[in-house]
């Protein structure tokens, strides 16, 4: 079934009445056709922001079925209300850009979701600092890039290999990059270039078990509970805005591979949510926090 007369649109702005009434009714004067709308108000509690949420997925008329189209259509109400809104066409597959290291545990788990179209996606590239996965890209047919960075790189040489990631983002109109296990430290510079568009995922254990086997390490402390964390990438080192969190159990039968080999499983099931949350547009900025229409 064609969707090409489908779209979704997501707002932020100060909460006050009448915004869905505005939106809705707007919509259906333009002859729209509503067919999911979810909306989130964050005004209590001590650290609420005071702002609105709201997503909706409609179908538009031959004639609207265009993003400039609607925004043109849309301009009053975003001034009205002081809104950072945008259009998005469902038919639009996003372009994601895959970075990797050594583990290959969530590259994997992507690429099989993409491949069996559970992730409405294209994957025109993947970065690695490593070579090891070359095989596995060119088996789904996917460009690999190796960019090698030498032992103890500085921080002039890691900047030139981030450059060129940039400049491979521009080159095949990157929408997502997703920090699949890519174990590097981002540059602010780099993490300015990605800002509200890339993912990163590991365990949830910060800041305990910082450092080289985590799962060894939470092992070795007879820990519990195992989990993993999906967040925005952000200069402040896995502190960005979270978009999923899972967990499960463990005990101490366990041995320290079977808890990691747990872990990863959990890494790519959190991170696979969290991918198709961004690019089915549920995910919205609400400062240090994401609210997430599921």
């Amino acid at each position: 079934m064609s969707r090409l007369n489908e779209f979704i649109l997501t707002l932020a702005c100060r909460d006050t009445t009448g915004i869905v009434h505005a939106v809705s009714g707007l919509l259906y004067q333009a002859g729209c056709n509503i067919i999911d709308s979810q909306q989130f108000g964050d005004v209590q509690g001590e650290d609420a922001t005071g702002l609105f949420f709201m997503r909706v997925h409609f179908a538009a008329p031959p004639h609207l079925a265009d993003v400039a189209m609607l925004e043109n259509l849309f301009s009053h109400v975003r001034t009205q209300h002081g809104m950072d809104a945008r259009f998005h066409a469902v038919a639009q597959r996003p372009r994601l850009l895959l970075m990797v290291s050594n583990h290959g545990h969530c590259l994997n788990d992507l690429l099989f979701r993409w491949k069996s179209g559970q992730l409405a996606v294209d994957i025109p590239a993947i970065v690695s600092n490593h070579a090891t996965y070359a095989a596995l890209a060119d088996s789904y047919g996917i460009p690999f890039h190796h960019l090698p960075l030498p032992p103890g790189a500085d921080a002039t040489t890691k900047r030139a290999q981030e450059q060129q990631v940039e400049a491979l983002i521009d080159r095949e109109r990157i929408d997502l990059v997703v920090l699949a296990r890519y174990m590097q430290i981002l540059s602010p510079e780099f993490c300015a270039v990605l800002k509200g568009r890339a993912i990163n995922i590991h365990h949830s254990f910060l800041p305990s078990f910082k450092g080289a086997k985590p799962y060894f390490q939470a092992h070795a402390r007879g820990v519990k509970l195992i989990g993993a964390t999906a967040h925005y990438v952000t200069a402040d080192l896995d502190e960005g805005p979270i978009i999923e969190q899972d967990v499960e159990r463990v005990d101490h039968a366990m041995s320290a591979e079977q808890i990691t080999a747990v872990g990863r499983d959990v890494e790519c099931v959190v991170l696979a949510r969290a991918v198709r949350w961004h690019v089915q547009h549920r995910v919205l900025m609400n400062g240090h926090k994401s609210v997430v229409f599921r």
